[in-house]
């Protein structure tokens, strides 16, 4: 088992070349190889380079082809390059394109994913018309509905009749997606999932850039990278035991490390508790701040998303 990830990037279009694809495909396989901690995470294979008959249509098909063939538990599928779209959808463009014959239709690598054994698919695509994979063709006011099998997650750069565009030797898209994956999509625990960078994404972008799609059809969502965590693991299992029933708990001058009254282990709980506050877990009573709550006697009190974790912690998920 294992995941794996294809990073595909392509710059030498013959009268159409690009410039940053190559370098997109790069930050993204560096980032996924890796988690913040410098733990394995995917096994990778960049595909860049023209080598001795470049990325052609049959070498990216094949390619292709051998990922979702894989036992892997996740295969993920990044693409930076030129895509286009005729009636019935949208295509992979490869150097070798031809009229009619421009590279890997989109609908050809859906099948390919619906039809895989592996456990979760993964499709990122940065390029022109990516929005058009998954649409099935025909449908007339229903254009847009997709087949998905379940497991199957697909995050495109732009709608089915937009540009994909580039800024700063990067695409617009991959810059944010690789900020998604460096941390900036990343939940207390420190997981990036595939749901959550599409929420990076889309948060960064207004309604007149490139819009990004993301269908899926999945019960689970399995991270993609894990960062460091804001608060680590092993505080996060003391909410129980410092809010017992979710009750708001008190604090009062002990809890603080530089008044009179400090004592070593309530300055440790208040430690804890400042790490919390910085993730939005818990928050002051009658206060903007940890520190008059303590000196003044006030209380500390878990937020919405402090009770999920709790719970998370009460059942042992943590």
């Amino acid at each position: 088992m294992g995941r794996a990830a294809l990073l595909v990037g392509i710059d030498a279009y013959p009268g159409a070349p690009l410039a940053g694809c190559v370098r997109d495909a790069t930050r993204v396989e560096a980032l996924l190889a890796r988690h913040g901690n410098g733990d394995p995470n995917f096994q990778t294979l960049l595909l860049t380079e023209p080598g001795s008959g470049g990325i052609t249509k049959a070498v990216l098909r094949a390619q292709i082809e051998a990922l979702f063939a894989t036992d892997a538990e996740l295969a993920l599928l990044y693409f930076a390059g030129h895509g286009t779209k005729d009636a019935v959808g949208g295509t992979l463009m490869t150097p070798d394109a031809q009229r009619y014959d421009e590279g890997v239709p989109m609908d050809h690598v859906l099948a390919l994913a619906n039809r895989s054994a592996v456990r979760e698919v993964v499709i990122v695509l940065d390029c022109c018309h990516s929005g058009a994979f998954g649409a099935v063709p025909g449908l007339g006011a229903a254009a847009g509905v997709s087949h998905l099998d379940e497991g199957v997650a697909v995050l495109t750069a732009t709608r089915e009749n937009e540009a994909a565009l580039e800024a700063g030797g990067g695409g617009v898209f991959t810059s944010l997606f690789c900020g998604a994956l460096d941390g900036g999509a990343a939940d207390v625990l420190g997981k990036v999932t595939i749901a959550s960078a599409y929420a990076y994404v889309d948060e960064a972008l207004g309604v007149f850039d490139q819009r990004p799609l993301f269908r899926a059809n999945v019960s689970k969502l399995n991270p993609l990278r894990l960062c460091e965590p804001v608060v680590p693991r092993p505080s996060l299992r003391l909410l129980p035991g410092l809010f017992p029933g979710q009750a708001d708990r008190g604090l009062d001058p002990s809890y603080e490390p530089t008044a009179p009254e400090a004592q070593p282990a309530h300055c440790e709980v208040m430690a804890q508790l400042q790490r919390m506050r910085a993730a939005r877990l818990v928050e002051p009573v009658g206060t903007e701040h940890l520190y008059y709550a303590a000196m003044e006697s006030r209380a500390v009190r878990l937020t919405p998303l402090g009770r999920h974790y709790w719970r998370l912690a009460r059942a042992g998920r943590i």
